[in-house]
């Protein structure tokens, strides 16, 4: 048995294996809506672990690049334009933060 909560059009919009009080009513787990519901939200999680990543990831690259190009094994201009233009467009916004974090005080691990 769960627990579920509808929204004004009878959608499901909350499951729980206990009883709370904006609950609307209770349902069986393996009742096809409650399945449905389930299935949605782990979709949903993965996605948002997956942009999140996507997120981190970007970090990575940039600092991927700044190595090759400082140790030489490429030159920036290697890189297509866009990725150029990409890249220079989020460095100076990276130095306008630091600037900014730098008059407020606030140190560099709060803006990765």
């Amino acid at each position: 048995m769960v627990f579920v909560q509808r929204d004004g059009h009878n959608r499901i919009i909350r499951v729980d294996g206990e009883p709370f009080s904006a609950m609307t009513q209770p349902m069986q787990e393996d009742d096809p809506e409650v399945i449905a519901f389930r299935a949605s939200n782990s979709l949903s999680d993965r996605l948002l672990d997956l942009q999140r990543s996507d997120l981190e990831m970007v970090r990575v690259v940039e600092d991927l690049v700044t190595v090759l190009v400082s140790k030489g094994v490429i030159r920036y201009t290697d890189l297509p334009e866009a990725a150029q233009r990409k890249l220079s467009m989020r460095e100076e916004t990276r130095a306008k933060l630091n600037d900014l974090t730098g008059l407020l005080g606030s140190d560099e691990e709060h803006f990765p």
